[in-house]
Order: structure tokens, then sequence, then C-alpha cells
């Protein structure tokens, strides 16, 4: 685990590291010396894959130097240009979707899960049932959605895309691993659409309102000092709305959309 605690990184971002005469790290994480450090005395082996669910700047900034210092493949889909990402990461391998990757002691299926970032993978264990999945699914929180390169409607469409694999346990991107993934998964589908349901229900009682209006309503049960990133959410579920005709905007006010 990174040194990288904080609101947004719960106690740190997790970097796993697969196999045990080759090794894959998944995740290197921040550019952090310590960490680093901590990567290469671990593995026990020649380090031959770097391979990122995501290039949100806690996953994927280790990737580029500890490919120069240990001559590994560099595995992931290139950053997006939404200027939250880490611009350095330069993928030598882009998986397909449900592609399988030989990394000598374990193999991985790479599943792509947009989202949360547009160029998000999941990457699944299946000899050992476990789902390694950065922040597509957390521990005890759900993730933010990051628009306009987040969408929440893929993130549903992700979410119920991973029922269709085997897999017992989820290893997120922050947070413990999780045993009975499908309950994790149905728990976190049930929160996000108990939020749009509250964004609607508010959004008739209200008439008309803007983000900052809808916030301490539709979140009320979260700090205040996250409305900030909850905000961001809130916006994805009202573009998901938009998208399906449901609710419209105007000059920065919401709206239920009417026939």
């Amino acid at each position: 685990m990174a040194g990288n605690a904080g609101m947004m990184t719960g106690p740190g971002t997790n970097t796993y590291l697969l196999g045990e005469t080759q090794v894959a790290v998944l995740d290197p994480g921040p550019d952090e010396a310590r960490h680093l450090d901590a990567i290469l005395e671990s593995a026990g082996a020649p380090i031959r894959w770097v391979i990122c669910t995501h290039t949100h700047r806690d996953h994927s900034p280790l990737a580029a130097q500890l490919a120069r210092l240990t001559g590994a493949t560099v595995i992931g889909l290139p950053p997006p240009a939404d200027g939250r990402q880490d611009e350095s990461f330069a993928p030598t391998h882009r998986p397909a979707d449900g592609e399988v990757l030989d990394l000598g002691d374990i193999e991985l299926t790479a599943i792509h899960t947009p989202g949360h970032a547009s160029n998000c993978v999941c990457y699944l264990a299946a000899r050992e049932r476990l789902l390694i999945t950065g922040d597509h699914v957390l521990e005890g929180v759900s993730p933010v959605i990051l628009p306009p390169d987040g969408s929440m409607g893929e993130y549903l469409k992700s979410i119920d895309k991973l029922f269709a694999y085997d897999f017992q346990s989820i290893a997120p991107g922050h947070g413990d691993v999780m045993a009975q993934g499908k309950t994790v998964l149905e728990a976190l589908r049930a929160h996000r659409l108990a939020r749009e349901d509250k964004v609607l229900r508010n959004l008739a009682k209200l008439g008309a309102a803007s983000l900052d209006a809808l916030i301490p309503l539709v979140y009320d049960d979260v700090p205040v000092d996250r409305h900030q990133w909850a905000k961001l959410t809130l916006q994805a579920h009202l573009i998901k709305l938009s998208q399906e005709g449901r609710a419209v905007e105007l000059n920065g006010n919401w709206r239920i959309q009417t026939a």
C-alpha cells in the first residue's frame, strides 16, 4: 500500500504483486520513492510486467520508472485528455476487452469497465477467482464518477457486465480484499440506483434546481467536506438522466423532463 492516504485515496493506493518466478506489478501507484523501494524489495523475482487499471495520478505514475528500471512491459489503456490523468503513462501493450494475458505464473483476463474513468480495466485471475478492480469497486465507499470522461450510464453497464464472470473475491484499488464479490456488486448497484431515485425525488420537489441547490439534499448523508467531490457524481447522475430523456438542463438549472 502506497503512503498516500487521504480523503479520496482512503488508507492509500493498493499495489498488487502477482507471480513467484516472474512478477507482474498491478497499479504501481504514485511516483513515490519509498513505495518504489517497497515494490522492488517485495518482488522477490524479476518484474516482467507493469499493469494499470486506469491512469488517475494515484495509480499509474510509478509505471514509467519501474519500466525503466526493470525493462518490464507496460500494460493498460492510454490516458484520456480530461486534465485529471497521469500523462506520463505510455503503455507498450493495450489490452483488448476479454483478452487473456499470460503472465507466467498467472493468467489475467482484461475486462474493460468504463465509468469512473473511460479507460478503466478490471483484471480477473480466473484460477484464483479473484477480480482486481482498481477504482471501479472500492471497499466501503462508492467511487466518484468524474464527468465528462467518466460516465454514470457506462459505470452501471460495467457493473452489470461483471456479473457474467466467475469470481469469489474483489481486490480493490483502496481498502481490503472483499469476500462475496457478487454481493458487493449488488450492493453497489443498488446504492447508485437509490441515489438516482433521490435525485429524481428532489427534482420533483424543487421543480428546477442547480447542482449547488441539489447537493445538500441529495447528499445529506455525506459530510459537507466531501460535497465538492459528490457534486461530480451528482452531475454524472444528471447527465445519465438527461441521456435517457428523464431530466433536462437549462441555464444551469435541472428539472424533470416532461413529455
